[in-house]
């Protein structure tokens, strides 16, 4: 990319009319002079010449220092975790064949990914990567760690269906009040003890994307008088002294506070038993989770770090710093992405991200949305997702996976190069980029 002024991209999200964005671009941003010199890093990608932080403890923690949130690796220096979620090879038949005349076998294909990743200026991975497969590669990556307790526990109850994107709960209702669930977190939490002393592991999920829905009063209400869910919602309006028949927005934002509360004491504590080094990032927010004060609230509470997956802005600057100032803690944006449609063969009808029209408009999309993460100085880190696009072959994905253009790759491995140069572009910037936003 070269020097330009600030550009507009078209782009709409699914079934909505093209709008013409307002987009910033690294080589516009007035007063910014790129730095050559590669920054001098710790083993994890940690910035030697960052500012000051606590000692090292030898595990990832979150430092809030002179206004800007940091992650502070093992060895004791500033991080930010840049990116990228779902990287595996893919199981899709089109991925399938070509697999092996590509990286002859997995650990072939972790070499060669880490090396991808590096190179583009990434350093590490998000949810539902290999990371096993990848810890063996010579170039490490710092990864984050998923473990589903809530929906692990509702499928064991038969309370769960298949949506787009995540679990479906019976009546979208989470079955946090269940009397087995503090039982059951218990037993689940055992699985975390083989990576509790791991420095490369930065943090763990507890979920994805958990269903909160505005009307969950008074689906619980529809139950029965037995039910826990029910109960626990009469003894939470008695003692507000709650009319039903006149419920507000924020008797209905303090019901999902309440619920997640619930959520977060039992899956956190268990997970603390088992791994209390590791930084525990919730179950990833979405939705209408974002506008929820309440729920960053509670969750700050319990949460060094929330994870959110962030479809509905273009440039989250205000967001970020809205969500600090709810919760007193730092977000990872866990999830966000533009898909293009200049790729044949991708028809671009699922999933929650941006449609833009170009590989160009998916890397411009890329540097204004981490250039407003970064300003926000409430960030700690961003996960693209994800590594390669859908495969349309491939029956079996998830229905919000089927036909688009969302990878760094393709679905046959071969790399978007513009979109990496771009990303690449940005990412070798990003330490530079907290000193020159944090001096303005």
């Amino acid at each position: 990319m070269t020097a330009q002024a600030e550009v507009t991209v078209e782009a709409w999200r699914n079934g909505k009319p093209p709008v013409l964005m307002p987009t910033r671009t690294l080589a516009a941003l007035p007063g910014f002079k790129p730095v050559n010199a590669t920054p001098q890093l710790d083993p994890y990608g940690g910035w030697l010449a960052g500012p000051p932080c606590s000692a090292g403890t030898g595990f990832f923690r979150a430092e809030k220092i002179g206004g800007r949130w940091w992650l502070v690796t093992p060895a004791g220096h500033a991080f930010i975790h840049i990116g990228v979620a779902t990287v595996n090879p893919d199981s899709g038949p089109t991925a399938k064949a070509v697999f092996a005349k590509l990286f002859q076998d997995r650990e072939g294909w972790a070499r060669q990914t880490a090396a991808l990743l590096h190179t583009n200026g990434f350093n590490g991975t998000g949810n539902w990567s290999a990371d096993t497969t990848l810890a063996a590669a010579p170039q490490r990556l710092v990864y984050t760690r998923g473990v589903d307790f809530m929906s692990s526990f509702a499928k064991k109850l038969g309370l769960t269906h298949v949506v787009p994107g995540h679990t479906g709960y019976l009546d979208e209702l989470i079955p946090v009040f269940h009397p087995d669930f503090p039982k059951f977190c218990e037993g689940f939490a055992q699985q975390l003890a083989g990576t509790k002393d791991d420095p490369w592991l930065l943090g763990i999920y507890s979920d994805n994307e958990l269903q909160q829905p505005s009307q969950s009063i008074e689906r619980y209400l529809k139950r029965p008088a037995d039910d826990p869910g029910r109960k626990e919602l009469g003894l939470w309006l008695a003692a507000r002294h709650i009319d039903t028949k006149n419920l507000t927005a924020a008797d209905r934002s303090e019901w999902t506070a309440h619920v997640m509360d619930r959520y977060y004491t039992l899956v956190g504590g268990a997970i603390r038993k088992v791994d209390p080094h590791h930084i525990y990032l919730g179950s990833r927010l979405h939705g209408p989770d974002a506008k929820n004060a309440a729920l960053w609230k509670v969750a700050g509470q319990h949460l060094p770090v929330i994870a959110i997956n962030v479809y509905g802005d273009w440039t989250p600057t205000e967001s970020v710093r809205q969500w600090e100032q709810w919760s007193g803690r730092p977000m990872m944006a866990t999830e966000w992405y533009a898909k293009a449609h200049d790729v044949p063969g991708l028809a671009n009808k699922t999933g929650a991200g941006w449609n833009v029209k170009t590989q160009h408009d998916r890397g411009l999309f890329y540097q204004n949305f981490t250039l407003a993460l970064l300003e926000s100085r409430g960030c700690v880190g961003w996960h693209w997702f994800k590594y390669a696009d859908n495969d349309p072959a491939n029956t079996k994905a998830d229905p919000s996976n089927l036909d688009s253009n969302k990878g760094i790759l393709s679905c046959s491995y071969q790399p978007y190069t513009e979109l990496l140069a771009a990303m690449k572009m940005l990412n070798t910037q990003v330490y530079p980029l907290t000193a020159f936003f944090d001096r303005r």
